[in-house]
């Protein structure tokens, strides 16, 4: 008889529906739940009404289901200590605890271990005063950034291309508390110059699982240009992330920070997402994660041949050594499609109209929510069409060919997705 197994998975994005995606192609998996998922998770599995951060009502519908294993998605309830609650109740969970999701959580935490741990990153300085954190900035040149502590959702961040601009980002994030208490302390950088790459690694607090580079856009306009955004898109493998410079990142970044987490007594079980920027001088950490990315799960996970069940399941019981992990040849791209307005004020309540799946491609949902017409937009990042294929060209094309069967008033995204590795913008 087949083993059936049972998921909650937390969270209500895009990453979340693709978790649950890939979940549901495996034939184990009887029940897959999500807390509180949104108009495409229902596709896959049932919607419980729970937000995200509602521990106590999660804690006590997990006691209750006891299901197999719970893949907490989002930052804010890793940093608030769901794991630790769920394991304390004797339950299966992949994302760390309060203390390891410091890394994201803490910009300063992160930083003060990078720098312990002799893991290349910028030149920084970590501020709770006006003055002292303007005096800092001004002994470095510009452009710089200033990066409010906390979670702000990932838009906490402002490269200053003068002084003036530093100091007045400071002031906003400090004194007028422009991301709330994220912003009590705020960590001054040197500029990196260079190529973003993002790294995703499984642990189980000893072992490291490397999954392929990806490179995400996270400016809202093409060619890169406008206000920073969550993510506008992604694709992977990232041809910059070779296999040479991935050993180099596993060797240099990954496996002295998962040791610095180890002596300070820290059981790390989740993901280990490291931001990257590739300098002249070699890559440098420009932040961690301590969850997937998003939109980068919505092409990692296409990629992924091992169960997620295997790969997560072994990573939350401190058993990874002895998976064996394999990841498909080809590639994927996710094309963000963005409600109006958006990042700055995303109008919502638009009916969303979108044709069938096509072969090798998956309209992920993220910002939807089912209404009175049908699904509508919920969220500023709405859905991620998302395509995979042999090669990058055919996964683009498979992309944004899953772009075109969907609409809905004021739809924005970006038609050059990719451009880097593709070279070109059109």
């Amino acid at each position: 008889m087949t083993e059936k197994n049972t998921v909650l998975i937390v969270g209500n994005g895009g990453r979340e529906h693709a978790l649950g995606w890939s979940f549901a192609q495996d034939p184990r998996i009887a029940k897959i739940w999500f807390a509180p998922g949104n108009a495409g998770t229902a596709q896959v599995g049932q919607n419980l009404p729970l937000a995200a951060t509602d521990e106590e009502g999660i804690a006590r519908w997990a006691v209750r289901e006891k299901p197999g294993l719970v893949v907490v998605g989002p930052e804010a309830p890793l940093c608030a200590g769901l794991a630790d609650r769920l394991r304390s109740l004797g339950l299966r969970v992949f994302g760390p605890g309060k203390d390891g999701a410091r890394l994201e959580g803490s910009k300063s935490f992160c930083k003060e271990l990078l720098v312990s741990q002799k893991i290349p990153t910028a030149r920084a300085g970590s501020f709770r005063s006006v003055d002292e954190a303007v005096r800092f900035s001004e002994s470095l040149t510009c452009p710089q950034v200033v990066k409010a502590d906390g979670l702000a959702a990932g838009k906490g961040v402002v490269i200053a291309g003068s002084h003036a601009e530093a100091a007045t980002a400071i002031r906003q994030m400090m004194a007028e508390k422009a991301f709330g208490e994220a912003g009590s302390t705020v960590l001054i950088e040197e500029f990196l110059d260079g190529e973003e790459l993002s790294v995703h690694a499984v642990t189980d607090g000893k072992n490291l699982v490397i999954l392929p580079g990806a490179q995400d856009h996270k400016r809202v306009g093409e060619g890169d240009t406008g206000p920073n955004t969550g993510g506008m898109g992604a694709y992977a493998p990232a041809p910059k992330g070779t296999p040479e410079l991935l050993q180099r990142v596993t060797e240099k970044i990954l496996v002295p920070t998962l040791q610095g987490l180890r002596d300070r007594g820290i059981d790390y079980r989740g993901v280990l997402y490291a931001g990257l920027m590739l300098t002249k001088d070699g890559p440098k950490v420009l932040e961690y994660n301590c969850r997937f990315g998003d939109p980068e799960t919505q092409v990692l996970l296409p990629l992924i041949e091992t169960p997620l069940w295997d790969l997560l399941g072994a990573a939350a019981d401190g058993n990874l050594s002895g998976l064996s992990v394999k990841i498909r040849s080809g590639a994927a791209m996710t094309v963000v499609l963005a409600a109006p307005g958006y990042p700055a004020q995303p109008i919502l309540g638009q009916s969303i109209q979108s044709g069938p799946d096509l072969p090798d491609s998956r309209l992920f949902h993220a910002g939807t929510k089912a209404g009175s017409r049908g699904v509508e937009v919920a969220g500023g990042r709405v859905l991620a069409a998302t395509g995979w294929g042999k090669d990058l060209k055919s996964a683009r094309d498979r992309a944004y060919g899953l772009v075109a069967q969907v609409s809905f008033d004021g739809m924005q995204f970006r038609r050059d997705i990719g451009y880097r590795a593709l070279g070109t913008q059109s």
